[in-house]
């Protein structure tokens, strides 16, 4: 666990600023104090909304130290949030300013951060580079506490290469620093790092005493990102000892301490070492469940076309900031010369104001401009998170109410076999094959009309009947059933290649309530008994078929011919009945009025 550079996270103390900063009573010293808020929060987002804030109002100013500070925070937020892309981007930036300001000691700290992005990418080789580079840049400050924090994060490297001796060398060096200036977090951090050394070397007793004291200091500071990364030590360790109970509790602790605070990372590893104690318990649907959520995350924390990108990014980011640094060096010479006229002669004082003035109106309109368009940008982003009448109120009120929906047809997909399929393609043909099809599966619906929810590893799910309500939503929602069964089918048969997968479908009609729940990290999902029973009508499905339960039934059968199944038990609900909707070719209405028709109908 290494430990975040250039941050000094406290809670209490970042409340207090904020309350400080909503006064407006801090004089001249606004940039300062939007510096301090930035690095004490302990939420990403709260941190990446001040350092931007921070960013924006150093430009203004001129002031190429805080617009220093300001990327080096937005690295450290959006690091925390699980988007290393663009945290390395941030970082670069951040160091080259401070390059260009001579600061040693900024510089070798955001080498060490720039290291601890890709420690978490797993490229060990750049991590290993950048921490050698950085240290030996901080061995030439008197900054105890970055260098310390340089040693600690090296440490971490050797860990994660399993080279615990030198892991140990450099966290008892970093421990004696951090202890001489009296630095609690810093202390914490190694004392939850050696308990991760000893755990891996089976010293559990020794692990457990080191990661306990690690915990109780992290949680009076409130830095929550390390604990949840500590008690999936503690689970770890007592799942070794054969504590599932206790393994579990850990395990589950750290999962909702990581989905509290939008740790993405950890909820991924969260999510696996759940998956693996489940099925360690015999738990074997929950943990594949389980699996698949890990698998998410783990795909959305580390694809692959993007770290393939990072290997030309500093290179890239550098050459495209001479010309940032030529306008600013030519924007200073221009007030230079301002000031020297102004205080020589009045007349061309007053000239230099109006063209002073015209080009801050334009620099003013231009800003608008960009607002306006980045707010276009957003919207549309929203637009294709939220439904668009959800995504109003949401603009309007900040917040979405919950809306009960009487009668929706809910549908799932799944392919099937993906699993062990998966396992014979690269992760490049794995990811491409599921956007080649869920790409398809997105046009459907939307021709009939119906809302997409989400898709989860190789689940696909939709909703017929909400936002707004319509009374034949059963009926194209099997329209668009039999259009997506059609198309897997056709590409089976017509192309020999990766893409070929078998899907069974699941669809089910009832209740459900819908909305947006949380304040952060929006998404439109709905709840109910309804959801559940369409995605065990799609469990108990077969491949290339569609299954019904009978409440779809009912509202289809002048129109489909369905294939009575009988009574099928269903877990945790008892014996139903289920129907195959016969294929389009054997349908009552033709396969081209089903492909090709109109949604309305």
């Amino acid at each position: 666990m290494f430990f975040n550079f250039g941050v000094s996270q406290n809670q209490k103390n970042a409340d207090s600023l904020v309350q400080l900063y909503t006064s407006k009573t801090y004089g001249e010293n606004e940039l300062q104090l939007i510096k301090d808020i930035a690095e004490n929060q302990v939420q990403p987002s709260s941190k990446l909304e001040y350092a931007e804030l921070l960013i924006a109002k150093a430009v203004l100013a001129d002031s190429l130290n805080y617009v220093h500070s300001g990327y080096l925070q937005k690295g450290n937020a959006l690091r925390d949030l699980g988007k290393n892309v663009e945290a390395l981007e941030a970082y670069f930036y951040s160091l080259n300013l401070a390059k260009k300001l001579k600061d040693l000691r900024g510089e070798g700290g955001v080498l060490i951060s720039i290291a601890d992005v890709y420690s978490i990418m797993e490229n060990s080789d750049n991590a290993l580079k950048y921490y050698d580079e950085g240290i030996a840049i901080l061995q030439k400050t008197k900054d105890s506490i970055k260098l310390a924090s340089a040693l600690l994060n090296a440490g971490d490297e050797f860990f994660n290469v399993k080279d615990y001796d030198k892991a140990l060398h450099y966290f008892e060096n970093s421990r004696d620093i951090f202890k001489k200036v009296d630095h609690p977090i810093g202390i914490a951090y190694n004392y939850g790092n050696l308990g991760m050394v000893y755990a891996s070397l089976g010293r559990d007793e020794e692990a457990k005493v080191h990661i306990n004291k690690a915990i109780v200091i992290l949680t009076d500071l409130e830095d929550y990102y390390p604990i949840s990364v500590y008690l999936t030590y503690m689970s770890q360790i007592y799942e070794e000892q054969g504590d599932m109970e206790k393994a579990q509790e850990f395990a589950q602790q750290s999962l909702e301490l990581a989905e509290e605070y939008g740790l993405k990372e950890q909820m991924g590893d969260a999510y696996l070492l759940i998956s693996e104690l489940k099925e360690k318990q015999g738990d074997i649907e929950n943990a594949y469940d389980l699996f698949k959520k890990h698998v998410a995350y783990r795909d959305s924390l580390n694809n692959i076309q993007k770290v393939q990108d990072m290997a030309d990014l500093r290179t890239d980011f550098e050459v495209s900031q001479k010309q940032l640094e030529v306008d600013l060096l030519n924007q200073q010479k221009r007030t230079q010369k301002i000031i020297v006229i102004a205080t020589t002669i009045a007349l061309v004082l007053i000239g230099l104001l109006a063209i002073g003035l015209f080009r801050r109106n334009a620099f003013i309109q231009k800003t608008k401009r960009i607002i306006e368009k980045e707010k276009q940008r957003s919207d549309q982003l929203l637009l294709n998170i939220l439904p668009e009448e959800t995504a109003k109120e949401l603009k309007e009120s900040g917040k979405v109410t919950s809306h009960r929906f009487e009668s929706v047809s809910v549908l799932f997909t799944d392919f099937v076999g993906f699993t062990k399929y998966s396992e014979s393609l690269t992760p490049e043909a794995l990811v491409e094959t599921v956007d080649f099809y869920f790409s398809k599966f997105d046009e459907i619906i939307e021709k009939y009309g119906l809302e997409k929810i989400k898709t989860i590893g190789d689940a696909y799910m939709c909703v017929g009947g909400l936002p707004f309500e319509i009374e034949d939503h059963a009926k194209k929602i099997v329209k668009a059933a039999l259009e997506i069964v059609t198309f897997v089918e056709e590409i089976s048969k017509n192309q020999h290649t990766e893409k070929n997968f078998n899907i069974r479908v699941g669809i089910h009609t009832g209740s459900v309530v819908a909305g947006v729940v949380g304040s952060k990290k929006f998404a439109y999902d709905v709840w109910g008994d309804t959801v559940n029973i369409a995605s065990r009508m799609e469990s108990n499905s077969e491949e290339g078929r569609i299954n019904i339960s009978a409440s779809t039934y009912q509202l289809i059968q002048d129109e489909f011919e369905c294939e009575y199944r009988g009574e099928v038990d269903v877990k945790n609900k008892g014996m139903m009945k289920m129907y195959f909707v016969v294929h389009p070719s054997n349908s009552k209405q033709s396969i081209k009025s089903i492909a090709y028709g109109n949604s309305g109908s």
